[in-house]
């Protein structure tokens, strides 16, 4: 069969290659914007700034600070109070990469979603779906 089957849809068929350009530009695109995304530094604190967390726009871990005389390093409740503030820092700084990354991502997975949700093969940030969601 060497007939188009695109042909009887009228309007002179499917454009594959046109569809295909489309796809790779908004591969590069959607590359681009998760380069900038971990270029970036955001920061989330608890306690008054007793410890803040940094974490890049794709939620990475990037440092851990912690205000010097504000914690016991001998008494186990303080350590496990300081425990529980480093996680609750680090989810404020991963709540705002993720809003960040749905800001720069959104524009560019809403193309994709329009093409019947993604195209094989054009995975989102780190391999992930296309689909603004980062695998946070």
């Amino acid at each position: 069969m060497t007939q188009n089957p695109f042909d009887a849809l009228g309007g002179g068929g499917f454009d594959m290659n046109a569809l295909l350009q489309q796809a790779q530009q908004m591969q590069e695109q959607l590359r681009d914007a998760q380069e900038r995304l971990t270029e970036q530094k955001v920061t989330g604190t608890v306690a008054g700034g007793a410890v803040t967390v940094t974490v890049n726009g794709v939620g990475e871990l990037l440092g851990v600070d912690i205000t010097a005389g504000q914690f016991d390093g001998t008494d186990s409740d303080d350590l496990a109070d300081l425990s529980d503030m480093i996680i609750a820092a680090y989810r404020d700084a991963k709540a705002k990469a993720e809003a960040i990354a749905n800001e720069a991502m959104g524009p560019l997975a809403g193309g994709l979603e329009g093409l019947g949700g993604g195209l094989p093969g054009l995975g989102g940030p780190e391999g992930g779906p296309p689909s603004g969601q980062l695998g946070f």
